[in-house]
């Protein structure tokens, strides 16, 4: 018998944040296509994505919109550099994004590790251009994630996910509220980083209201770099979670809903301020000396630019209202669910917590196994399940949703 694409997942493949020895015991999903919050298997059986398949994709698979502009994008070009050379889509996505985060400046990457990683470069650069070298001090916030990368590594505070990795990092401040914020702020600080509103990685958790605007505030003096990785393009009810208190950061880093989650693409926007300190004679060493093979690359800006355009034109933050009351009521139910501990929501970011439990015992995973079984995909933190659909999901599929979350959190502590 030839062998099957599970054997081949499991002879072949690695994959992200698995132990793969456990992995090689299950049943693996192989997802062939999807369509809409729906996603559907190699063997025919059809799930809810839940989780927007890891937070990126907003719309639904395969729009016609968004589809159909990659298609039209390969009639004329898939890539070229970008390096010494420019490309329309490029040019007109960095214009959309210019006007709507205040932000006057554009550089692309690949995703949002990258993204945080130019904008931690471009922080540090900018002091050295200004006179101001004895800045060498980043500050992050406890249990902050912003990527995989080692500069985002560095800024990361989750133990279980960086502390295997400090030796290659550099050495970061870390503050768990306003107070100590105000007690590690000096002249040898480059920058800030935040998650702004709520930390993903963390477990979905909340800050409280009006902090964002206090960091900005006590940020006058050094750089405020705001992680919209996770919370841009709709996710907390506006177009980035900065505009909720007024805050205009000066280095913003995007991705995953960049692109409505079909292409990798990423951006840090940055002041004026900012880029004028790069420039110079070439002499002077000045060049921000970064970038990536597929900087600009032409379908992730198409891709990219039509979700812009689906924004508009099906005005999805004025329905995403409603949608956001939906999971509101939805999850306020979740408190009569027995193990659960909390409930927290950020615009159509949804978590339900279970617990105590320990991290060995792994009850996140078999909630989400359980939820599985009944048509519905979503991955836990720890003992967090997350629940952040598209926004297209009906209020059928996410009764559907909930229905089954009750059921699996009911019988996985049983």
């Amino acid at each position: 018998m030839p062998p099957t694409l599970a054997d081949k997942d499991q002879r072949y493949l690695w994959h992200p944040f698995t132990q793969m020895q456990q992995w090689a015991e299950e049943d693996p999903v192989i997802i062939e296509s999807g369509l809409g919050a729906v996603l559907r298997d190699v063997a025919g059986a059809e799930y809810l994505d839940a989780n927007s398949s890891i937070w990126t994709n907003l719309h639904g698979h395969r729009h016609p919109r968004i589809s159909q502009a990659i298609k039209d994008q390969l009639d004329r070009i898939a890539h070229s550099s970008f390096l010494g050379l420019s490309n329309v889509p490029a040019i007109n996505l960095a214009e959309k994004l210019s006007k709507l985060t205040g932000l006057p400046r554009v550089f692309y990457s690949d995703d949002g590790s990258t993204a945080m990683e130019v904008a931690l470069k471009m922080a540090w650069q900018y002091w050295q251009h200004r006179g101001q070298p004895q800045r060498k001090k980043f500050i992050a916030f406890a249990d902050a994630y912003h990527g995989d990368t080692l500069g985002a590594v560095s800024i990361g505070g989750i133990h279980l996910f960086h502390q295997t990795f400090q030796p290659l990092t550099f050495e970061v401040r870390r503050a768990a509220n306003i107070a100590e914020l105000k007690e590690l702020l000096n002249d040898e600080v480059v920058a800030v980083c935040i998650e702004p509103l709520i930390q993903g990685a963390a477990g979905m958790r909340l800050w409280p209201s009006g902090m964002l605007r206090e960091v900005r505030g006590l940020c006058s003096h050094t750089l405020l770099i705001a992680d919209e990785v996770m919370t841009g393009f709709g996710r907390t009810g506006t177009m980035f979670a900065c505009e909720h208190e007024g805050v205009v950061p000066d280095l913003m880093a995007v991705a995953k809903g960049l692109t409505g989650g079909y292409l990798p693409l990423a951006a840090t926007l940055a002041t004026q301020e900012i880029f004028d300190a790069f420039l110079g004679e070439y002499r002077e060493y000045k060049t921000f000396f970064h970038g990536h093979s597929y900087t600009g690359n032409q379908l992730g800006c198409a891709a990219a630019l039509a979700n812009l355009q689906v924004f508009e034109d099906e005005r999805v933050l004025e329905n995403l209202a409603g949608k956001i009351r939906d999971l509101q009521s939805r999850l306020a139910k979740c408190w009569q669910w027995p193990g659960v501990v909390d409930v927290r929501q950020c615009g159509f970011i949804g978590a339900v917590e279970v617990g105590p439990y320990r991290r060995e015992e792994q009850m996140g995973m078999k909630i989400c196994r359980a939820l599985r079984d009944q048509g519905v995909l979503t991955r836990p933190i720890g003992n967090v399940i997350v629940i952040m659909p598209p926004y297209c999901i009906t209020r059928a599929q996410l009764d559907k949703i909930f229905t089954a979350l009750a059921a699996a959190i009911t019988t996985s502590q049983t």
